[in-house]
Parts: C-alpha cells; sequence; structure tokens
C-alpha cells in the first residue's frame, strides 16, 4: 500500500446523478481540480476512476466519475478510500513528509532514550501533534514544532525529539 497515498474519503451520495461527497484527506483540496485519476479502494480491488467534475461544497469535495452516471453504481463505496499513485502526488516542500512515510518510526530524546512508536498524527489548527505509544502503552502527545521535533529520518524511520517542560 506504501505506493499509494489517500487523498479522501467518500463520505456521501450527492444527488441521483453518481456525484459523491468525499473528506479530503490531502492539506490542499485544490489538488482535486488538477487530479484526472484516483483509484478507488474498495475494500476487495483497487479500482481506477477518471474524474469528469469538481465541485467544492463547504469543507466537502463532490466528485462525479466517468462512466457512473446513477447513484446505485456508487453508492456501495461510501466510506472507501480514494487514492493517487505517488508520482500523482503532490511534491513536497523542504521539511515536509507523506504521513505513512513517518508513522511507525521509532522516537528518541535528544540524549538517545527511546520513547515509543509515533502510531498516529492529529491535525490541529495550530500545528500537528504527534502521538507516540511507551513500551507500557502510555500515550505522548509531542506538538509538531520545531523546537519539539529536532529531526526525522526516513531512511532509519527515527524521530529524534526534545521534550520541553511539561510533555510528561
Amino acid at each position: 500500500m506504501d505506493t499509494y497515498l489517500r487523498v479522501g474519503v467518500i463520505s456521501s451520495t450527492h444527488g441521483i446523478r453518481g456525484e459523491v461527497k468525499v473528506y479530503p484527506t490531502t492539506d490542499d483540496v485544490n489538488r482535486f481540480k488538477e487530479l484526472k485519476e484516483v483509484i478507488l479502494d474498495t475494500g476487495k480491488d483497487l479500482l481506477p476512476l477518471e474524474i469528469e467534475n469538481v465541485k467544492f461544497f463547504k469543507k466537502m469535495v463532490i466528485l462525479k466519475f466517468k462512466g457512473i452516471n446513477d447513484i446505485n453504481d456508487i453508492e456501495k463505496y461510501r466510506g472507501k478510500d480514494l487514492l493517487v499513485t505517488r508520482e500523482n502526488a503532490v511534491p513536497l516542500e523542504e521539511n515536509e513528509y507523506f504521513i505513512y512515510d513517518v508513522l511507525g518510526s521509532v522516537v528518541v530524546t535528544e540524549d538517545g532514550t527511546q520513547l515509543g512508536i509515533l502510531e498516529e498524527i492529529l491535525t490541529t489548527s495550530a500545528n500537528d501533534v504527534y502521538v507516540v505509544r511507551t513500551d507500557t502503552n502510555k500515550e505522548i502527545l509531542l506538538p509538531s514544532i520545531k523546537e519539539c521535533i529536532l529531526d526525522i529520518n526516513l531512511e532509519e524511520k527515527k524521530i529524534t525529539v526534545h521534550l520541553m517542560d511539561g510533555l510528561l
């Protein structure tokens, strides 16, 4: 699955002509305007779908796929992921990472003490928050700010952090 990146989740149908409301899981919802194709993860197969039309409504993206013209043809895919290949992913800036690539990384303090494994990344309005699971099954929440996250090494799957006062 690491050759694909999730850009959205089908939340519901929209009208009766086969359109769907998609909850975007990408930082830039405008990227849907540029996408020609997405891959639907049906749970059993990966189904390529050509995008025919894109609209935006509140925080949702409304997509119409070529060849799907009836609510009954798309309704069964509610809750399913929409993926893109890494080649079709948005180019990253310096010090930007795909969440999928950093999940599962070992988190260590600057003195080399292992804290745990990066289990999840929460997105907040201020900054992302790294959820680290310790060996004793406790959760440590670390803000994704330069004062706390010192280094991310994707090759070694290792994140070095500075534990600021009050984090533990």
